[in-house]
């Protein structure tokens, strides 16, 4: 038996589909394998000649030739459906590196698309910085504007008390000069009552005069008819009439300067009040007034402190929103991340299977040529 070798290439591991051909020639029979459109071919010819073969050893023969014949048959079919294996794990491979060079040519997409989601980050990350600065700049003006307000509340607390001071003066004053305006009218009740007196004795004192004027007259007639020499009556009655005009007008003088002391006592004091009530009129007019435009400071201080505090709470809330939603931007863009590294992985360990796959097959291979070389032996 005798072999022809015409060309056996090992499968490379870039290329496992360059197999050359085997020709073998036999004497009696022939069996070929062909790859397929790949080209490879292994055929085994065997001839016998018509000496070849004794009749003695014929039944012999024939079995050793049997069992070649299987035996070629079953290498044959092993072979055709090895290279039918490499063929398809070839196709596979390339189109592994087609799914390869796919996925890095995405990834490359996926760098320069992550450096301009970098970019806009950036900016956003600034964004976001500025607008911290902003909210720590407005904390501050509500600071400033709380201890704005807090000084204007004690201000007005101050000016209350002082207000509530001077109204407690001021109705003491009232009070004050109610109780002259009493004692004005008991003072006038009591000239009234003394110009009564003052009748009640002038009339009494004509009357005693009157009265005495009848008894003089009575007694001078009476001394006439019994004495020869007699008192002056008439002189005595002047100077009694005297005595009282001048009692009476004395009491009179004292009543009106002491009336009129009062008086003017009572007016210089009711002047003084009254320039006093005036005096705090206008101080209550003034403070009312301060307290006036403190309180329109106040609520123009409470009002920009509402609109700074909704500001804040808006801005708060809008950057919470734009974050949450970058949060969720980048969350998503790590998910794809993560599947395309996935992706990647399982094709690299499908394309790690299919070469142990293919270096199995190529150790087959050799195996398989180590065998025909040896019956070439």
């Amino acid at each position: 038996m005798s072999f022809e070798v015409r060309n056996f290439s090992s499968v490379s591991s870039r290329n496992p589909r360059q197999l050359g051909s085997v020709w073998r020639s036999a004497p009696l029979y022939a069996a070929s394998v062909h790859g397929g459109g790949f080209g490879n071919r292994i055929s085994v010819s065997r001839g016998f000649g018509a000496g070849a073969l004794g009749a003695s050893g014929g039944v012999g023969a024939s079995r050793i030739l049997s069992n070649e014949k299987e035996t070629m048959q079953d290498l044959n079919e092993r072979l055709s459906a090895y290279l039918e294996k490499v063929r398809q794990l070839e196709a596979a491979n390339n189109h592994l590196e087609i799914e390869i060079k796919k996925i890095l040519e995405v990834k490359g997409s996926c760098d320069r698309n992550w450096n301009e989601q970098e970019d806009i980050l950036s900016k956003l990350r600034q964004q976001v910085f500025e607008m911290i600065v902003e909210n720590a700049n407005l904390d501050l003006q509500i600071d400033n504007a709380q201890l704005a307000a807090n000084d204007f509340k004690i201000k007005w607390d101050a000016e209350l008390s002082i207000r509530q001071s001077v109204e407690m003066d001021i109705n003491a004053l009232r009070k004050q000069i109610d109780d002259n305006n009493i004692g004005r009218l008991h003072l006038e009740s009591e000239i009234e009552s003394l110009k009564e007196e003052l009748i009640y004795i002038r009339k009494n004192h004509d009357e005693e005069v009157r009265a005495l004027q009848a008894q003089i007259g009575s007694s001078s007639v009476q001394v006439e008819v019994d004495a020869v020499k007699g008192v002056d009556l008439s002189k005595m009655l002047a100077d009694i009439r005297a005595e009282y005009e001048g009692l009476a007008q004395k009491n009179k003088d004292d009543a009106e300067n002491w009336y009129k002391k009062k008086m003017e006592s009572h007016t210089i004091e009711m002047t003084q009040n009254e320039k006093a009530v005036d005096g705090f009129k206008i101080q209550i007019t003034e403070l009312r007034r301060q307290a006036q435009g403190l309180e329109i400071e106040l609520e123009s201080l409470r009002s920009m402190k509402n609109s700074l505090e909704n500001n804040l709470e808006d801005t708060e809330l809008r950057y919470q929103i734009e974050l949450d939603k970058l949060n969720g931007q980048y969350a998503m863009y790590q998910l794809e991340m993560d599947k395309v590294n996935q992706e990647m992985q399982r094709k690299a360990n499908e394309f790690n299977a299919l070469l142990n796959v293919k270096m199995k097959l190529e150790v087959e291979i050799a195996t398989y040529r180590r065998l025909l070389g040896g019956e070439e032996e």
